[in-house]
C-alpha cells in the first residue's frame, strides 16, 4: 500500500482563525490554556511563500500551525520558486522555509541577495538527481545512453520553475542524453508515474530529491553523477524579506532554533500523507511532538 501523495493547492491557503492570545511568557506552552488564550492575528500577520515540494509543504504548514497557536495570523501562498524569491525581495511575502544552498538556489540568491535575508539552516544533508528503483540494474548516469529503450527514452521531471529541472537540463547536455525526452510536469504527476511503474516492477527514471517521503515508501537509488552536475549535499535555510527580523524578532529566533533531520521531517510528511490534509497532518504532528516544538519556541 502506498500513501496518497501530498495534496497540492494552486491558490492561496487561507489562514484558519484560532482562539485568543495570552501572555508572551507562555511562548511554546503545550497546554490547552495557552492555546485558548491566543487570539489569531493579535501578534501580527505573516505571509509565507511555498512551492509544491513535499518538504516545503510540510515545513510551511508546520509553522502555520505553530505561529497561529502563538497568536499570529498566517497565510500560505503557493507559487513557483522564482515568484517566491521576487515576492520576498519586493516585500510582498514575509518568508519562505525552503532555500537550498549553496548550489540549487544559487541563481536566485545571486539575483536577489541584496533584498533578502537568509536565516539559519534547519536541515543538513540534502540530495537531488536522477533516481531509479533499486531493482533497475544500472547505477550511473553514464549508463543511461546505452539503456535508453529500457526507460522508453523518457526522464520524468517536475515543474518547469524548479531548480532541479534546470540542473537536469544541464545534466542532459553534460552526459549527452540526446535520445531522451525530458517530461516536465509536476511533483504529483511524477510520483504517479513512479508509483505506476514501481507497482509493476518496471523501469522508470525520475528527477527526485531528499528529504522526500518517497524514499521511505519505495526502495530507490540515486544514479551516480561522476561529473557532479547536481552538486554536493546541501543545507535548507529559511529566508525572509529585509526588515522581517526587526518586525518579528521572536519568530526569527524560533526559526533560528528550528532543526529537523530525516527522521523528524520524514515523520511529519508521513502524518500529512496519512490524513491527506496538509494542515491537519501538521497539527497532529505538533501535538505529538510538543517537547521538540517547545525547544524551538522557548
Amino acid at each position: 500500500m502506498k500513501r496518497t501523495p501530498f495534496l497540492v493547492s494552486s491558490i492561496i491557503i487561507s489562514s484558519v482563525l484560532l482562539s485568543a492570545c495570552g501572555d508572551n511568557e507562555n511562548t511554546g506552552s503545550n497546554n490547552d490554556e495557552n492555546n485558548d488564550n491566543n487570539a489569531s492575528g493579535e501578534n501580527g500577520e505573516i505571509e509565507i511563500g511555498l512551492n509544491n515540494w513535499a518538504e516545503n509543504i510540510a515545513s510551511s504548514n508546520l509553522w502555520k500551525v505553530i505561529l497561529e497557536e502563538e497568536g499570529y495570523d498566517v497565510t500560505l501562498t503557493m507559487s513557483e520558486k522564482s515568484p517566491i524569491w521576487v515576492g520576498i525581495a519586493n516585500g510582498d511575502l514575509d518568508a519562505t522555509m525552503n532555500v537550498w544552498l549553496p548550489t540549487t538556489d544559487e541563481p536566485y540568491y545571486e539575483e536577489h541577495e541584496d533584498n533578502v535575508e537568509i536565516g539559519e539552516s534547519w536541515f543538513e544533508g540534502t540530495g537531488l538527481g536522477l533516481v531509479v528503483p533499486e531493482y533497475v540494474d544500472i547505477n550511473s548516469i553514464e549508463e543511461l545512453n546505452e539503456n535508453a529503450e529500457m526507460f522508453n527514452e523518457e526522464i520524468v521531471g517536475i515543474d518547469a520553475g524548479a531548480s532541479l529541472t534546470a540542473l537536469t537540463e544541464d545534466a542532459m547536455e553534460v552526459y549527452e542524453l540526446e535520445e531522451y525526452d525530458f517530461l516536465i510536469s509536476s511533483e504529483p504527476a511524477m510520483i504517479s508515474e513512479l508509483d505506476s511503474a514501481y507497482s509493476n516492477e518496471e523501469p522508470v527514471l525520475v528527477t527526485l530529491w531528499n528529504p522526500h517521503w518517497t524514499f521511505s515508501d519505495y526502495d530507490l537509488k540515486y544514479l551516480e553523477d561522476p561529473e557532479n552536475v547536481y552538486g554536493e549535499p546541501e543545507e535548507i535555510y529559511y529566508m525572509t524579506r529585509s526588515g522581517f527580523r526587526e518586525d518579528h524578532e521572536e519568530v526569527a529566533e524560533w526559526w533560528d532554533n528550528w532543526e529537523m533531520d530525516d527522521e523528524t521531517l520524514g515523520e511529519l510528511m508521513t502524518y500529512i500523507n496519512d490524513v491527506e490534509d496538509e494542515e491537519e497532518g501538521a497539527r497532529q504532528w505538533v501535538e505529538d511532538n510538543r517537547e521538540l516544538v517547545d525547544e524551538w519556541t522557548q
